[in-house]
């Protein structure tokens, strides 16, 4: 979603950092450039000229002009403000010290307010909770179908009553089940084309019959400065403790999540970042702000990576790899694991200075199913001992995964130069008394 801001302040900065020297009309000619990229990105005026006066402000308390590295202290400075706007700090989801919390969720038709209420139901799930998702949307068809079948995904319960027309009544009776049977109650409330008294009324009236602790707000991240009109228009009628961007993974400019946490004062606490359920994470301001300024988000890909790996996975494939003993199925193992982790150009996004250099290019995600594809029609032992494999095995395994005989040995040629470098490390790290670790343990 931020590329092209990251590829435009990436550009002004590069400037600035090749200069030795720099006065302060260059600081303000660079701002210029900076205030311009902000509204490019749909990011709205007032945070784009307050965003642009701070920094100044900021840029000639501490005399950057006068420093051996000017350009470098432009670009901390930039960071450190960007994650002011953004939040200054993560925020977590307050949970009720007596159970069941209650998180009501509120937004728009079309803003992926029903498939969040899945995923925040699952992400809850995964840290030992037990929620139960609660069909207030008693008016779009299908909407307690989709909830139901959204939770079936997941393995939330999902609490629907049958043939009602008040929303505030399910939301009650929800909370009744909850109280008995879970500890989080997610109410996924109905939403509207567009902001009106009726919806407004109803949101209240829910507030009333159920208490929630937390009130978020779903906003489309592509909607631009429109979410911040959404937001106020809801912050107007419904206090909100929080907002989820959905979308995220998007190729809109970005300006929603700049916009309206500068003009709401209220925290950002979960972006959506995909369409799968997991496809969910906490929002870190200085993370996001890391990444639009293409300096990579190792955080969060390490979290990424635990996710996926225990550590006594990591353990047994450090020893593997110590003894250069990987075989194909550990090999397509670890690359079942990263391709979990998200779209491959995501994660390799979130790798410092490499996001800048993929500016443009494409990653082919099939390449990798084509070589799960490859490794799936060899034999278990061909898998071990891929020594084994000859000119027969090979066109049996082409056309078994549906490729050709060149991209097998193309393939088979790459496995080997990989183990070929793990003997290399090996040798090297039995000098130096360190092995690097295929991935971190949790």
């Amino acid at each position: 979603m931020f590329e092209q801001l990251q590829s435009r302040l990436g550009e002004i900065f590069t400037r600035l950092r090749g200069r030795g020297t720099l006065s302060p009309d260059d600081v303000d000619a660079a701002l210029r450039e900076v205030r311009l990229a902000l509204l490019e990105a749909d990011v709205n005026f007032k945070v784009a000229r307050d965003f642009a006066a701070r920094v100044r402000e900021a840029a000639v308390g501490q005399e950057i002009w006068k420093s051996l590295t000017p350009g470098q202290q432009v670009v901390q400075i930039v960071f450190a403000e960007l994650t002011r706007v953004l939040g200054a700090t993560h925020r977590p989801l307050q949970l009720a010290p007596t159970p069941p919390t209650v998180i009501l969720l509120v937004g728009l038709h079309g803003t992926g307010k029903t498939t969040t209420a899945g995923k925040l139901a699952l992400h809850l799930k995964k840290q030992g909770r037990t929620p139960l998702l609660a069909a207030a949307d008693v008016y779009r068809p299908a909407a307690v179908a989709q909830l139901q079948v959204v939770g079936q995904t997941a393995g939330v319960p999902v609490f629907a009553l049958e043939g009602a027309a008040d929303p505030v009544e399910v939301a009650r009776a929800a909370l009744d089940q909850a109280r008995r049977t879970a500890d989080v109650l997610i109410i996924d409330s109905a939403g509207r084309l567009h902001i009106d008294d009726g919806l407004l009324a109803e949101l209240a009236r829910i507030r009333e019959a159920t208490a929630p602790h937390n009130t978020l707000l779903v906003l489309d991240a592509m909607a631009g400065q429109d979410a911040v009109r959404m937001a106020e228009g809801f912050r107007g009628a419904v206090p909100i403790d929080g907002l989820i961007l959905t979308k995220l993974d998007g190729d809109a400019r970005g300006g929603a999540a700049l916009s309206v946490v500068a003009a709401l004062d209220r925290p950002v606490l979960f972006v959506g970042t995909g369409e799968r359920l997991d496809a969910l994470e906490p929002f870190h301001p200085d993370r996001i702000a890391s990444r639009i300024l293409g300096m990579g988000d190792v955080l969060t890909l390490v979290e990424r990576a635990q996710e996926q790996v225990s550590a006594e996975q990591a353990s047994e494939m450090e020893r593997r790899l110590r003894r250069a003993e990987i075989t194909l199925e550990d090999f397509t193992r670890q690359l079942r694991q990263i391709r979990a982790m998200g779209p491959l150009d995501q994660v390799l996004g979130m790798i410092p200075g490499l996001g800048p250099r993929m500016r443009g290019m494409s990653v082919d995600e099939r390449a990798l199913g084509r070589i799960e594809a490859m490794v799936s029609s060899m034999t278990p032992d061909e898998r071990r001992r891929p020594q084994v494999i000859d000119g027969s095995r090979r066109r049996r395994i082409a056309r078994g995964s549906g490729t050709s005989v060149p991209e097998v040995n193309r393939f088979l040629r790459q496995f080997e130069d990989v183990k070929k470098m793990l003997r290399q490390m090996e040798s090297q790290g039995r000098r130096r008394g360190k092995f690097p670790m295929a991935f971190p343990p949790r």
